[in-house]
């Protein structure tokens, strides 16, 4: 019997262990059956919940989420339009030498504008270069409220993104990675060496920016670099804090993100005080449960007034081992996981009635990538094969992506060209980077006959030998992705590759990535037009405690990606980005294995109007905004209006 055969009944008679396990040893009732409130209660799987709650502490599991739901960024990015949607900021705009906005009739960019009107230069005092940069004007809305009832003002968004700048106090590299391209420049000591940031209080008129007594809580200037896609990530990554909560406590001795926090910073991370749609209420939250209760004082509503978010409370209930949340879905006791499923589990949920399945488009992509440079410490003789590119080549050539489909994702997943652009991404997608599909067998034949080139002799089993032994790599990976490993061995060795498993840990960056501790590992990487310009650099050229965890040096797909950030021509950029694809593809680094579609189960029996996401599970902030309570003969309660999508209500791009 094979693995695929074999797995459904195996996972039948795991789930039905687990319901007898669970009707023997548990209350026959449970809250969500009895709780006429509007309660949503979602199953969450992980080992723990988070013990601290700021904002940029942690990007693994439920965490960023969380944090989303508690704290809000600028603008939201739209899709759609390629354009923002506001948020905590109501309006922005490039503005020229004169202050004047730089836009068409219409409130939009005006590039043809921005490229002759809108540049200015400086001295960057760090690396003595001139540096062309762009004036950007920022207008808060004035309605948005901290949970503990103070305004968010400008001089909260210039703490926010100047400590982001400043490793001094933070202790942050995703922060610095976020706001790399906003022209805020620190010391390693500490001290600020140019100031890229500007408020009423902080230098505002000094610098010629004119900001009126009345809008002196609501106006940001920011310098950055001449890059389109700079706004982006200070748009829509970084989560705004209090200033007047997290000002007074943190020091160089106490930094934002602590090892080891004193009372009163330990304090702020579990009683976090944000300005999203939620807020945590610690009184009733452990290690078990999370609850968040919608935030009255949120400032975003419906055009009548009513709450934008429709359900009023979440309990997040923590469950160590997905089966058991699987059986708690199905027997009613939560009404929905977090948690994206595995296609092999699809054929439990039909015939159910009371299920919405979601399946939705993948936006990441599986890649297998390779340490192609690590540090001299870090250097061994079968790494060194890995800068190789023919070795890596061969390697590319003999990953059957089809078949993984097939195998590992139950179907449910899409090819993606080695530019890993994906091909719905029609404004930019270059046909000529998908180099690596064609027949099987002919791209096996080409993968031995470059390896006869490098490692012609093979051991009694045919693998490859480097100096009598056996070529072998290790692959890091999560638990979930053993069983894409194993398959990925089964093919490297018809090539003489030996490959195995190796676990990645709890915090795999900091001990194995930016260290060089490694052969190759499994990456899900993200590539939109929204974030090629950060993205790019991150996983491509930058070294360090970036994305780019092979540390590639590759000039000329550099000195493209450099072109490709710095001009302010859209259309010139969008060619950029098209004929960069089959450099990336060539460079056979980043290979891509599939991009696997996220499916994911909601209950109907208390909530409906589900809506599928692309890229989301059925936990979104889309569907908290519009499903409906359904009362108890099974219809839609009134009490609050389905209305229309946070998106779908503000329409088009701001300025």
């Amino acid at each position: 019997m094979s693995t695929k055969q074999g797995f459904l009944p195996a996972c039948l008679a795991l789930i039905a262990g687990v319901a007898l396990l669970l009707t023997g040893c548990q209350k026959s009732e449970y809250p969500r059956r009895t709780d006429e409130t509007n309660t949503l209660y979602v199953g969450v799987v992980e080992s723990s919940f988070p013990a601290a709650f700021m904002p940029w502490l942690s990007r693994e599991g439920i965490a960023p989420t969380i944090a989303s739901m508690l704290y809000s960024t600028l603008f939201t990015y739209d899709d759609d339009t390629g354009g923002f949607l506001p948020n905590l900021a109501r309006q922005w705009y490039y503005v020229d030498v004169q202050v004047r906005p730089i836009v068409t009739d219409s409130g939009s960019v005006d590039y043809e504008r921005l490229e002759e009107h809108g540049l200015k230069t400086l001295r960057n005092p760090q690396t003595g270069q001139i540096e062309r940069y762009l004036t950007v004007r920022i207008e808060l809305d004035p309605r948005a409220r901290w949970s503990d009832g103070q305004p968010v003002t400008a001089d909260d968004v210039y703490y926010t993104l100047d400590i982001a700048r400043n490793n001094y106090l933070s202790n942050h590299a995703g922060a610095l990675a976020w706001t790399a391209d906003l022209l805020h420049l620190y010391s390693n000591s500490g001290q600020l060496q140019l100031q890229g940031i500007f408020t009423y209080n902080h230098g505002a008129v000094e610098q010629g920016y004119p900001i009126d007594d009345t809008d002196r809580d609501q106006v940001i200037y920011l310098h950055v670099r001449s890059v389109l896609g700079a706004v982006t990530s200070l748009f829509t990554t970084v989560l705004i804090l209090p200033r007047h909560l997290w000002e007074p406590v943190v020091s160089r001795e106490n930094q934002l993100n602590s090892r080891n926090p004193d009372a009163r910073m330990q304090y702020l991370y579990q009683n976090p005080v944000g300005n999203g749609p939620y807020v945590l209420d610690p009184a009733v939250s452990g290690p078990s449960q999370l609850v968040l209760r919608r935030n009255e004082l949120y400032h975003l509503t419906r055009d009548d007034g009513t709450p934008l978010y429709t359900v009023e409370t979440i309990r997040l209930i923590l469950y160590q081992e997905l089966n058991v949340a699987i059986y708690a879905v199905m027997q009613g006791h939560i009404d929905m996981l977090s948690a994206a499923l595995s296609p092999n589990y699809v054929r439990l949920f039909e015939g159910r009635d009371d299920l919405f399945l979601s399946v939705s488009e993948g936006t990441f992509t599986q890649t297998l990538v390779f340490n192609v440079n690590p540090v001299a410490g870090e250097r061994t003789p079968m790494r060194n094969l890995l800068a190789n590119r023919d070795l890596r080549q061969a390697i590319a050539l003999a990953i059957d992506s089809e078949m993984l489909i097939r195998l590992v994702a139950n179907g449910a997943a899409t090819r993606v060209s080695a530019g890993l652009i994906r091909e719905t991404l029609t404004d930019f997608y270059n046909p000529n980077a998908d180099i690596l599909k064609g027949d099987y067998a002919a791209r096996l034949e080409r993968a031995n006959q470059l390896l006869d080139q490098i490692l012609p002799e093979k051991d009694q089993h045919g693998y490859r030998l480097l100096n009598g032994e056996r070529v072998s790599f290790g692959v890091l990976g999560h638990p979930g992705e053993i069983e894409l490993i194993a398959f990925l061995e089964v093919q490297l060795q018809k090539i003489g590759i030996e490959i195995r498993y190796q676990a990645k840990g709890s915090s795999p960056e900091t001990t194995y990535l930016w260290t060089s501790r490694f052969d190759m590992t499994i990456h899900g990487v993200i590539f939109s037009l929204a974030n090629v310009d950060i993205m790019f650099n991150a996983h491509f050229v930058a070294l360090g405690r970036t994305s780019n965890y092979g540390r590639l040096v590759y000039p000329d797909l550099a000195k493209g990606i450099e072109e490709m950030r710095s001009t302010l021509n859209l259309h010139r950029k969008y060619q950029l980005l098209y004929e960069l694809q089959p450099v990336i593809a060539e460079a056979f680094y980043k290979v891509p294995l599939y991009s696997p579609q996220v499916i994911s189960i909601a209950r109907t029996d208390r909530y409906t109007d589900y809506e599928v996401v692309p890229g989301a599970t059925v936990f979104n902030s889309t569907n908290l905004q519009q499903i409906r309570r359904v009362d108890s003969v099974g219809r839609a309660a009134s009490s609050e209006p389905a209305g229309e999508s946070f998106s779908q209500r503000i329409g088009g791009e701001a300025m």
